[in-house]
């Protein structure tokens, strides 16, 4: 039976004939169950036909504080009444950019509009940077939707990616130029031994190692203890660019990102999503001397919105709640009872599994009890219980994302009423998918 009643099923055909396949981003296309959000407000969302939900997809992981946050609404409503965007500074720039040189502990700042943006710029700056062209990045890691990027992400195939000793980069999507899979190596996360013979091999064509700290778009898979400073090890080594991608873990998983949480420093940082609430936000940040190659005439970054008030003003409000309030406290603290809570159910019915990430953003493999280090770990567990399992949880409104490669996020929004009412229908759910 599909998601869709009667009022969505009307709106997404009509969606259809006016937008490829009914949707503006390929990751929200759930085929026939595809649905329509009127509303949010809190850890809530609502479908036109007054289902009402309890959002763990959070717009993929912007809402750090809550849908509609009114702290943060009002912020932005009152600075949007004096214009939205000008060809000039504007001062909330320069205080946003104050707060996140002081609260990452990083020199300068641009902004961006979003993750995409500032991947591509940070890849750039790179180059630039060390006269070098091609980087590292690692299967199923997601850094945006740049060409350059798309190789051996999440969407790839566990079977595309080629020997562990060595790897082929699977580009994920037609529309690339062919030969620009020449610039990019493609590792498994957490193989040492990969990672330190690649970057011996070839270090002097190696302008960055792109790393998400987790694995954002694979359950959240946590690095081995000495995995990211391997990685900072060998950068300062043979003078390459080390990019840290934030643009899940940044404002989320501590008030510094995971720079603070994993204690390792990286050249270039990219920040997104939880930095706005919900607003379209980016930045790119880092050490003075890399991040002062973007010199006007000889380094291009720019952008007709980048800085614009809609998103700084969001920003500014966003980062003032969380460094004045409990909030990223108590997100910990939820979290850990809803992944403590999931991992006692599951373990109760007697469904093998084993849960990741951080309480901020986690998930969990089912189908296996061994602990994932990586994208082909992961995809040996079953994804066809996972979504069945994820479906017997919307039909009873709790929403987490159908492909178990994107985590569960976490909301200061999400009290403990929210999670015992979401372990009453995760018990529930199991219940069903077990008979």
């Amino acid at each position: 039976m599909s998601l869709q009643g009667a009022k969505t099923q009307k709106m997404y055909q009509e969606a259809t004939r006016l937008i490829p396949y009914g949707v503006n981003s390929n990751f929200r296309y759930w085929g026939e169950d595809t649905l329509i959000i009127t509303r949010g407000e809190g850890a809530y969302i609502w479908d036109p036909d007054g289902n009402k939900y309890i959002d763990y997809r959070l717009g993929f992981g912007p809402v750090i504080l809550g849908h509609g946050y009114p702290e943060v609404v009002d912020k932005v409503v009152a600075a949007i009444r004096e214009g939205t965007i000008f060809a000039w500074l504007t001062p909330g720039e320069i205080e946003l950019a104050e707060r996140i040189v002081r609260i990452c502990s990083v020199d300068k700042v641009r902004l961006t509009n979003t993750g995409t943006e500032a991947t591509m710029h940070a890849l750039r700056i790179a180059r630039a940077h060390t006269g070098r062209e091609k980087f590292i990045k690692f299967e199923g890691q997601y850094h945006g939707m740049s060409d350059y990027y798309l190789f051996s992400t999440a969407s790839s195939h566990a079977g595309s990616l080629g020997n562990r000793r060595s790897p082929i980069p699977h580009q994920v999507s037609s529309g690339i130029p062919r030969h620009i899979a020449d610039y990019v190596f493609t590792l498994p996360f957490n193989d040492f031994e990969r990672l330190e013979e690649t970057v011996e091999a070839n270090w002097g064509q190696l302008a960055a190692i792109v790393v998400e700290p987790l694995l954002g778009n694979s359950a959240g898979i946590l690095p081995k203890p000495g995995f990211l400073e391997k990685i900072r090890e060998l950068c300062d080594r043979y003078g390459i660019v080390l990019i840290m991608d934030e643009v899940k873990t940044g404002f989320r998983i501590a008030l510094g990102g995971a720079q603070a949480y994993f204690g390792v420093r990286a050249d270039l940082v990219t920040y997104a999503k939880a930095l706005g609430n919900g607003f379209p936000i980016a930045a790119i940040a880092g050490k003075d001397e890399v991040m002062m190659t973007i010199e006007p005439g000889s380094v291009a970054h720019g952008g007709t919105y980048t800085g614009n008030v809609v998103g700084v003003s969001a920003a500014l409000a966003t980062l003032d709640i969380l460094e004045n309030q409990p909030i990223l406290q108590s997100i910990a603290s939820y979290g850990k009872v809803l992944m403590e809570g999931i991992d006692r159910i599951l373990t109760e019915a007697g469904i093998p599994h084993h849960m990741t990430g951080v309480p901020a953003i986690f998930g969990f493999v089912l189908g296996t009890d061994e602990q994932p280090h990586d994208f082909r770990d992961y995809c040996a567990g079953d994804d066809k219980l996972y979504e069945e399992l994820v479906y017997a949880l919307v039909r009873r409104g709790a929403m987490p994302d159908a492909d178990g490669r994107e985590p569960w996020f976490m909301s200061y929004s999400h009290d403990e009423q929210v999670i015992d009412d979401t372990l009453n229908i995760f018990a529930d759910a199991v219940k069903e998918i077990r008979k």
